[in-house]
């Protein structure tokens, strides 16, 4: 009969292991899911950082290049006034900057109005064609 407990006690013990290596794998999982998530965090965060650098270095791009446009509406002005009258070679500048920014506000509203609406329209076509095929699969699966 001893050989009989044996077995049993053995059995007891193995799955007293199982169900310890079983907690651990879940402690380990858990622990291991955390520390990611953190990396990630921390990744993020440094990407994040160089990213709104390099926006700040855009935007004081943009600044000096509006100040150098402006300087150039000026040497055109100044250039001009040398063939006609200074009050008539800055209209002629300003005309002609209005009309490039006309052309480009139209071409950027044509741009927007095919843009809208935000939705993806391949991939909600995409995603009916899925529903209606799973549809198919349950009727066809009832008969």
């Amino acid at each position: 009969m001893s050989s009989g407990s044996d077995v049993r006690d053995r059995r007891a013990s193995q799955e007293a292991s199982l169900g310890e290596l079983a907690r651990q794998l879940s402690d380990q999982t858990s622990r291991l899911i955390h520390q990611e998530i953190e990396l990630a965090k921390a990744e993020l965060a440094v990407k994040g950082k160089r990213a709104g650098i390099g926006a700040g270095m855009f935007g004081g791009a943009g600044v000096f290049g509006f100040y150098a446009l402006g300087a150039l509406t000026a040497t055109a002005i100044l250039a001009l006034s040398l063939a006609v009258a200074s009050w008539l070679a800055a209209l002629i500048v300003t005309v002609v900057l209005a009309a490039i920014a006309g052309a480009l506000a139209m071409q950027g509203k044509s741009k927007v109005q095919q843009a809208t609406p935000p939705v993806p329209e391949q991939a909600t076509e995409s995603v009916k064609e899925d529903v209606q095929w799973a549809k198919n699969q349950a009727q066809a699966a009832r008969r």
